[in-house]
């Protein structure tokens, strides 16, 4: 292979991420500190001969526009299979319990899940190819809500708690698949690309909840116990997710991208993810600005039906109010996803951040209004969209594909962790402070993002987050130990 050395002084493109890693995570200079040019544009090689250039030929884009068809359908079972049952689980959770206050274990135990299975499917994934671990959590999230009816019809609390537990590998087969998206795809659309099967996701979110009368009389007719007859929709919206996944996956995303390359998997470390982070200072950056804005849009959004039904707002309001939400969070995935192709991927963070930012101040100043709570929601969903699209294409592109499903499995748990953590603390702090002050306060989330990208200019390092074509790596954002 040609390579071409990089100049003393030339600089390293963020989208690259990491060149190399080193034995060890040290940050000795590697071989593959070069840039390797193929038919279908300039990447990273990397010191094992792996690369992060993009794929040549039209068989790729082939393979990549039915990866992305098959994702966003099953994307729309997955949204059915846990739209269905995301409201009935906290119903659920206080019959079976005797009381309301255990309510609130349904949105935790289920987030938990998704936290704790990100992992494992992550390195499914990097075993065994994408197509193996997405079928593998649904059918897990499946198993979760045939095991809720059973504790329904048993009557035993700490079994739907179980229950709650592997639905959550719903949550977190359908974060997976957003990074499946990027596999294939080229730097010029990957942002695209895992912002429609973002997108995908809205329809199963909207058509998921309606499902609950239509529930009510199918359990009443299989002779179910109330509140249980949503969970066959989602047992059964998951399992043929599972099979969607399992049957139409086909060229693997993963494993093909691996193959073109030149590389297969590679047994999995223990700590893969953990030690490419530490490794890349870069994929940590956008690893954290996902986990921030993830837990400022949980923290805000999970106290707005408390704060609004505190102050005489119908039900009907606070549906329609959550409802927007979720609009503003996946209805506009699409135009992010061209935002981050276009301007970059931190221009795309930053965008969020603003939006965040100007939601959190209104829900400051504006906390007596309801209107203005409303679109503070609204700018809340709008924010989290455009950050976590950007931030997910940052992750993609930022790490080899080799340790790509490592590095996004520990994205995704600190997503989630970052969110449970978010939703817990917002409670105390609505009582503490008031809806008002629960806004101001979420707003440091905002300013750990934009100071450390503020750092990261000061350091020299580019805020568009795209490599210019043909540019070496940046030395400082090559992988090492320690580093900003």
């Amino acid at each position: 292979m040609n390579r071409k050395l990089p100049q003393r002084g030339q600089r390293r493109p963020e989208s690259a991420g990491t060149a190399a890693e080193t034995a060890g995570g040290t940050g000795a200079e590697p071989a593959g500190d070069t840039t390797a040019e193929t038919a279908g544009g300039t990447g990273a090689e990397t010191a094992d001969g792996a690369t992060n250039a993009e794929p040549a030929g039209g068989r790729n884009a082939r393979d990549q526009r039915r990866v992305v068809r098959v994702l966003a359908g099953a994307q729309v079972l997955g949204g059915i299979g846990m739209g269905a049952t995301l409201s009935l689980g906290a119903l659920l959770a206080a019959d079976l319990s005797g009381s309301s206050s255990w309510s609130g274990m349904a949105a935790t135990m289920s987030t938990l899940g998704a936290a704790v299975l990100a992992v494992p499917l992550a390195r499914l994934a990097q075993r065994s190819g994408r197509r193996i671990s997405l079928s593998t959590g649904a059918l897990i999230a499946g198993a979760g809500a045939v095991l809720a009816i059973t504790a329904a019809a048993v009557s035993q609390f700490p079994l739907l708690l179980l229950a709650l537990l592997l639905l959550g590998a719903g949550s977190a087969t359908n974060l997976q698949a957003r990074f499946a998206a990027t596999d294939l795809a080229s730097d010029a659309t990957r942002g695209r690309d895992l912002s429609l099967v973002v997108w995908f996701t809205t329809i199963g979110a909207v058509l998921g909840p309606n499902l609950f009368e239509p529930g009510e009389a199918l359990g009443a007719l299989l002779g179910l116990p109330p509140l249980s007859g949503a969970f066959v929709f989602s047992a059964v919206a998951q399992a043929a997710a599972a099979a969607v996944y399992a049957v139409c996956l086909r060229p693997d995303p993963l494993l093909s991208s691996l193959a073109l390359r030149g590389t297969t998997p590679g047994p999995v470390r223990r700590r893969g993810g953990l030690a490419a982070l530490r490794g890349n200072p870069l994929a940590r950056y956008a690893v954290l600005a996902i986990a921030c804005s993830h837990a400022a849009m949980v923290a805000l959004m999970s106290m707005t039906p408390v704060h609004l039904r505190d102050h005489g707002a119908s039900l009907a309001v606070v549906g329609l109010t959550i409802s927007l939400h979720v609009a503003g969070m996946f209805a506009f995935s699409p135009v992010f996803g061209w935002l981050a192709d276009r301007a970059g991927r931190i221009a795309g963070i930053l965008v969020g951040q603003a939006l965040l930012f100007g939601a959190l101040i209104l829900a400051w100043t504006g906390a007596e209004s309801g209107a203005a709570v409303t679109v503070s929601l609204i700018l809340l969903g709008l924010g989290w969209s455009a950050a976590v699209v950007s931030g997910s294409a940052l992750v993609a592109e930022s790490v080899t594909v080799p340790d790509r499903a490592a590095v996004q499995g520990v994205s995704d748990l600190s997503m989630n962790a970052a969110g449970a953590l978010g939703g817990a603390l917002a409670g105390p702090l609505l009582t503490a402070l008031g809806y008002s002050g629960l806004g101001l306060t979420v707003t440091g989330l905002v300013g750990v993002v934009v100071v450390w990208t503020g750092v990261r200019a000061l350091k020299g390092r580019t805020l568009t987050g795209r490599a210019p074509a043909g540019s070496a790596l940046e030395p400082a954002d090559a992988p090492r130990a320690g580093g900003s």
